[in-house]
């Protein structure tokens, strides 16, 4: 494996910001420890990589803090096989982080500058095993549906129907759904053609905007 500057500070991060507070799952744990989260993230704000807060990446986005990344990647419950959708590829810190585990990440992002900064920071990492596309992620993406996880990373009123259409059997999904101040991160599992769902704690993510998001529900 490639190693990276600022590893001490990942290590740290992993140990005291995800380890602490409860994640478990040693994929996350060691896909945590192995992306170089200060390379998703512009001066000067990069200094502040490895604390436990979110940071602007630009265009009104933002780069989750370390710890909600890890929790997402936990629930997702994910395998070596399988293929993730994720809707919001921000600068691209999180589909780097479920690639370290999936087979295939395929990330949807609205903005095509920050389609553009998540394209250039995955390559300049030879991660190669993300797609990025620009377009409505409220739409998913059915040219390669079903899949067996999908991330929602903005927050939305409620999981569009196209997402948890595309969700397989078996499949899990995990969203903030809420209020465009404050949300709660759902899990749902699809079994035997009926969602079901489980709640994660509260959370507080830009807002998801698209036919079936906040556009939408204006």
């Amino acid at each position: 494996m490639i190693s990276y500057p600022r590893e001490d500070e990942r290590r740290r991060m992993v140990e005291g910001q995800i380890e602490a507070r409860g994640i478990r799952d040693p994929r996350v744990l060691a896909a945590m420890r192995a992306v170089p989260r200060h390379l998703f993230i512009p001066p000067p704000y990069d200094r502040a990589a490895y604390e436990d807060n979110p940071l602007p990446i630009g265009s009104g986005q933002t780069i989750s803090q370390p710890f909600i990344v890890a929790l997402m990647t936990e629930l997702l419950d994910l395998k070596p096989s399988d293929r993730v959708l994720e809707i919001g590829a921000g600068s691209g810190y999180q589909a780097a982080v479920l690639a370290q585990i999936a087979m295939t990440v395929i990330t949807i992002e609205r903005v095509p500058a920050v389609a553009a900064l998540a394209r250039k920071n995955l390559e300049g990492l030879t991660i190669t095993n993300v797609e990025i596309h620009e377009g409505d992620g409220t739409l998913g993406y059915p040219e390669k549906a079903p899949f067996d996880a999908i991330m929602v990373t903005a927050a939305t009123p409620e999981v569009p129907e196209p997402l948890m259409s595309q969700l397989d059997e078996g499949g899990r999904l995990v969203a903030p759904v809420g209020s465009r101040e404050v949300q709660e991160l759902i899990k749902v599992v699809r079994v035997k053609g009926t969602f079901q769902r489980s709640y994660h704690g509260g959370v507080r993510f830009v807002p998801l905007i698209g036919r079936h998001g906040w556009e939408g529900a204006l």
